[in-house]
């Protein structure tokens, strides 16, 4: 097997403790998820013992409060952990089993001390489920015209509305919810914790999708749902600042997946050239074919440097807005160059499912969409310029 490890760069930003932490969570992918990803993404679904299993090896709590029961962790530690999941080939094990990582830091940062303690200790456990649901069926990343409301009646909030693409949306015992309690834009948004077994929920799961299959995603209607003001996470019209905390790690995170699956696919490529013979050589011996390694590899790397800043500015609290856009652009334009590129050396084999390169390949989209699509992060970026 190719030693894709031997073309990773060295960086001066990981430590033996992050190696070390890579590591202990690449035994657990190896022995917990890798041997069982391709069924879970037929079945459509993650087992419900992945959680606590997870929970068992520190991963869950991963830079979350220690008071709570999380474990202290830089973003390199994070950034880590998403490029080490990335490995088994299917986003949707990421997605899913990591949503919480969206879900909690603004219950974490804004939250009150009562909401905190019931809800972080079992999320982190493994044994509770919190999703994050701000997307609506009439705008994705156009939070500001959000229009599922949220009225005020004395100590509880009345929300009626509907979010989609929910990732998690089936299994989640709490949502995050952005609703609009006041006027336009984005003065008028704020964020309640709102109970999935609350009178007037439902949810309606979203199966025919292109990828992510084991990662389950919800259409959540909310019908005259009575949600306790305590509730309320952060001030009332105020829930906009706690939406975008959490923004450049999510971002630093799928630009970290990415690289991963790239390298995937860079790795099963290059196996498959190995063994393969055309014309009497070895397919690896075919100039043409080397050409395409050097490239994907240069794409690999130059992004893989451009992440490493962007998080140490990140640690340094002066990560700009426009970095951490085009990072997240680049990102996924370099998994869209290797998946391309690797389908086409591993050619007619590469179509059928059961390999890791076919099912990134299929998740290309999703990950250039989700998060801030290509199109929304390079305007976000001009603007940042002054252009």
């Amino acid at each position: 097997m190719f030693d894709i490890d031997s073309t990773r760069p060295a960086s001066p930003f990981f430590t033996a403790e992050h190696n070390e932490w890579r590591t202990q969570l690449r035994r657990f992918v190896s022995r917990e998820i890798l041997p069982h990803v391709a069924d879970w993404d037929e079945a459509g679904e993650l087992p419900a013992e992945l959680w606590p299993k997870a929970a068992g090896v520190g991963l869950l709590q991963l830079g979350h409060p220690e008071e709570y029961g999380g474990i202290p962790a830089d973003i390199f530690h994070v950034l880590v952990a998403a490029e080490e999941l990335a490995r088994c080939g299917a986003g949707g094990v990421y997605a899913s089993l990591m949503v919480h990582g969206i879900a909690l830091p603004p219950l974490v940062h804004y939250g009150s001390p009562q909401l905190k303690a019931a809800v972080i200790p079992p999320v982190l456990r493994g044994e509770k489920h919190i999703s994050l649901a701000v997307t609506e069926p009439g705008g994705g990343s156009d939070v500001a015209n959000l229009r599922c409301s949220a009225r005020r009646d004395g100590d509880t909030f009345i929300v009626s509305g509907e979010k989609t693409f929910i990732t998690g949306g089936m299994r989640a015992d709490w949502f995050t919810t952005a609703v609009r309690t006041g006027g336009d834009g984005f003065g008028g948004i704020s964020l309640l914790l709102i109970p999935a077994d609350a009178q007037g929920v439902r949810r309606h799961q979203l199966d025919k999708k292109q990828g992510w299959w084991c990662s389950d995603t919800a259409s959540i209607f909310f019908d005259e749902v009575q949600v306790p003001a305590g509730n309320l996470i952060g001030g009332e019209n105020q829930g906009f600042l706690p939406i975008v905390h959490n923004f450049n790690q999510e971002r630093l995170g799928i630009a970290a997946s990415c690289i991963e699956y790239s390298r995937v696919c860079l790795q099963e490529a290059i196996e498959w050239a190995q063994e393969r013979e055309t014309f009497g050589k070895r397919l690896a011996n075919h100039q043409v074919i080397r050409h395409k390694f050097a490239q994907m590899l240069q794409r690999i790397n130059t992004t893989q440097a451009y992440l490493d800043l962007c998080a140490w500015a990140e640690q340094q609290n002066c990560l700009k807005v426009t970095d951490v856009a085009l990072l997240k652009v680049q990102a996924t334009e370099t998994l869209e160059y290797c998946a391309r590129e690797a389908m086409q050396v591993i050619g007619g084999a590469s179509y059928f499912r059961g390999g890791r390169t076919e099912r990134i390949y299929r998740e290309v989209r999703v990950n250039a969409i989700g998060g801030g699509s290509e199109e929304i992060l390079r305007d976000l970026a001009s603007r940042q310029m002054g252009i």
